[in-house]
């Protein structure tokens, strides 16, 4: 006859940790893949705002004071991480171009299991509108 008192303890030693890698992922990825996907819309709806302006240096204000009274209201994104570069764009003058940049380092993420492979710790994406709208 077999003793079966310790087989509950070994399974569990040996599946615990698989387990809680794939818990721990699912919730670091999907507080990072929040934070990314606050970051491109808050790019492209800065990039929308700079719509009405007449000019290059109008619809950069515009844009630095949308992200500015805007950046706050994204749960995962602290404003004061958030590097903003809007400029026409280099490669076609009827264009306008919206870059924002987050350093994600603050988020929780970082500290839930050393074992975890995350991604990297910057955030960044562009978007760009046609002057004068559609």
């Amino acid at each position: 006859m077999s003793d079966r008192h310790g087989a509950s303890a070994v399974e569990f030693a040996l599946i615990a940790p698989v387990f809680l890698l794939l818990v721990f992922g699912a919730l670091a990825y999907g507080i990072y893949f929040g934070a990314a996907h606050a970051v491109q819309q808050l790019a492209a709806d800065a990039a929308r705002a700079a719509v009405a302006g007449l000019t290059g240096t109008e619809r950069t204000a515009l844009v630095e004071a949308f992200v500015a009274n805007n950046g706050g209201a994204y749960v995962l994104l602290d404003p004061d991480r958030l590097i903003l570069a809007a400029a026409p764009s280099p490669v076609d003058p009827d264009q306008f171009l919206v870059s924002l940049s987050y350093d994600a380092s603050a988020l929780p993420i970082w500290n839930l299991y050393p074992p975890l492979p995350l991604p990297d710790s910057r955030i960044a994406f562009s978007s760009t509108i046609r002057n004068g709208g559609v």
